[in-house]
């Protein structure tokens, strides 16, 4: 099994054709026809993967593709991410495997009392969400920047292109976005300059087919395309850390300070084998890798693929395997900067097969509490943290065979609803736990001065034995993020399912004690076999997930994006 570090793996990879464009609009650049061998492109909306074909037709590479489908998702998908973001990326290629780390951090004078009032109950939510306590100085244009510098092929400028054209020029309002801004007003809505982008006079969004422009975001993107990322760190500094200090009621209020001294950081990947694949990931303070790398772990010594995805054996095991890994998860997992995470304690193979023997195919076990692997700090206690939920992922591959996972989140939809230079600015410091300790234990997540919290984002490569990439792959959906990456990936390895079929699986996943999953899925017919299984309280909610892969085939790069979006992306 690859160690917990920087790892090099030689790539040997069939060049593969670039993903068709199959969606006409007049504002988005279209990429070469006659271009083949340029690799592949999953995004979650048609607009910015024409963005990143567009940079391969140019002969950019993966890392610069990449970035320019997160600018256009800036433009056409403000509810899930952005530049008023972070992200995490998980990049391999002939250099090696590294990972970047652009998560968010909290302005220098935070205090872990910053999310609750003088009696230690929580702040209402229009206070800790919809205000600037929530904001994290934005971290995705400094990954960006980092991962252009060491990887990338075109002048930084041109990977701003598309998304300054869309922003410019205009794109169709979706379905999808409609119904967010439906879904979300008082957040979508909270400010002046957001109503004038996405609404119209009645105060409702604006009709599905509407041009959308956002101009005051073109003339942003044009200046971090001509000066850099100084233009946001530097020059822009002083402006966004007033902005955000203005809308700050209490506790720590951002300083220019915070912003000049951010900086993205490349951390350890989380790499463990599984079966005879080796499955690599983004390790602290992502919790992704190491959930990911656990529940896959923890199954690996059951025969799954002769169970088949319609076993309710099957859905037992990896419902057991998950609560197993989040009870380490919210024990340990934290800013590695800030408290010590014992990751190779988590992902050591005895460890894991010692947690794996806990797991019953016959019977639920009634309680799971956090283990104790190897290295493990003592004194630690859980924590608790609200789900994050805007958030997308995108998974490129280039002609060179350079793979590229990156999600990209505001945390909820349209972040703290806070508008500023033509984009939303997250709510990301709301993923940091309330509670700073429980009976005199400190919560390894609670909330710290230059801190970045805790997420569940799991951008993910998998390779073979032969140390070839098959498989790009992430997902969005807070905590449900690693289980879809991990089912997924079981879907794909041990039921032979192309990367469309494995992504549609059914979303199972437990929440302590009680287990959601999503109604009119094959799992939602098993509840009875579930609950005899020892599963009490097992709740069915609408259809959602949103996940995006390419998966290497004998004839190429197959791109894939979750099914259960898919009709929302048009424009009637």
């Amino acid at each position: 099994m690859l160690k917990n570090t920087f790892i090099g793996i030689s790539l040997g990879l069939s060049l593969a054709a670039c993903a068709p464009y199959s969606e006409q609009v007049a504002s988005t650049p279209t990429p070469l026809e006659d271009s083949v061998s340029l690799g592949a492109v999953s995004a979650a909306d048609p607009r910015a993967t024409a963005a990143g074909e567009t940079i391969l037709a140019k002969g950019g590479s993966a890392t610069d593709a990449a970035i320019a489908v997160m600018l256009a998702l800036t433009v056409v998908e403000p509810q899930s991410s952005g530049i008023g973001g972070g992200g995490f990326m998980v990049r391999a290629g002939g250099e090696g495997l590294t990972t970047i780390d652009g998560r968010e951090t909290a302005p220098a004078a935070a205090t872990p009392g910053r999310f609750v009032d003088e009696n230690g109950d929580r702040l209402p939510r229009e206070m800790r969400v919809l205000s600037g306590l929530s904001v994290g100085v934005p971290g995705n244009i400094a990954l960006a920047a980092k991962a252009h510098e060491q990887y990338g092929k075109l002048e930084w400028a041109e990977l701003f292109e598309p998304a300054i054209t869309l922003a410019r020029d205009g794109f169709l309002m979706n379905r999808r976005l409609n119904g967010s801004l439906a879904g979300n007003k008082g957040r979508a809505d909270k400010t002046e300059a957001a109503r004038a982008v996405f609404f119209g006079p009645d105060g409702e969004p604006l009709p599905v087919g509407s041009r959308v422009t956002v101009p005051e975001l073109a003339d942003t993107l044009e200046r971090i395309a001509t000066l850099g990322p100084k233009a946001m760190y530097e020059h822009g500094a002083d402006a966004l850390a007033a902005y955000v200090a203005a809308e700050t009621p209490q506790d720590g209020k951002m300083t220019t300070a915070d912003v000049t001294g951010y900086q993205s950081k490349v951390r350890d990947a989380v790499c463990a084998g599984y079966r005879t694949y080796t499955v690599c990931g983004m390790g602290p303070p992502s919790s992704g890798g190491v959930a990911v790398a656990q529940m896959l772990g923890q199954i690996e010594r059951f025969d799954v693929a002769a169970m088949g995805p319609e076993s309710a054996t099957f859905w037992h095991i990896f419902l057991e395997s998950q609560r197993i890994a989040y009870a380490d998860r919210e024990l340990y997992i934290g800013d590695a900067d800030f408290v010590e995470v014992p990751v190779a304690g988590l992902i050591d193979p005895d460890y894991i097969a010692a947690r794996s023997a806990l797991i019953d195919p016959a019977s639920a076990l009634e309680e799971v509490e956090g283990g104790t692997p190897p290295g493990a700090p003592l004194a630690r206690a859980d924590g608790d943290e609200p789900p994050e939920n805007g958030t997308t992922h995108f998974s490129v591959v280039d002609a060179d065979g350079n793979a590229v996972s990156y999600t990209s989140t505001v945390e909820g939809a349209f972040g703290s609803g806070l508008h500023f230079g033509g984009y939303y600015l997250n709510n990301e410091l709301t993923d940091f736990s309330f509670t700073a300790e429980v009976d005199g234990k400190p919560v390894a997540n609670r909330v710290q001065g230059g801190k970045r919290p805790r997420s569940s984002m799991a951008p993910t490569i998998v390779f073979d034995d032969k140390g070839e990439i098959v498989l790009v792959i992430g997902a969005a959906g807070g905590p449900t993020i690693p289980v879809q990456v991990a089912r997924s990936i079981i879907g794909v390895l041990d039921f032979g399912m192309t990367a469309e079929e494995a992504l549609g699986l059914p979303l199972i996943m437990a929440f302590g004690s009680t287990v959601v999953t999503e109604e009119g899925s094959v799992v939602a017919g098993m509840i009875d076999e579930l609950k005899a299984l020892g599963h009490g309280e097992i709740r069915t909610f609408p259809p959602r997930g949103k996940a995006n892969a390419l998966r290497r085939t004998d004839d190429g790069w197959a791109a894939a994006g979750d099914p259960r979006i898919a009709d929302m992306l048009g424009y009637e």
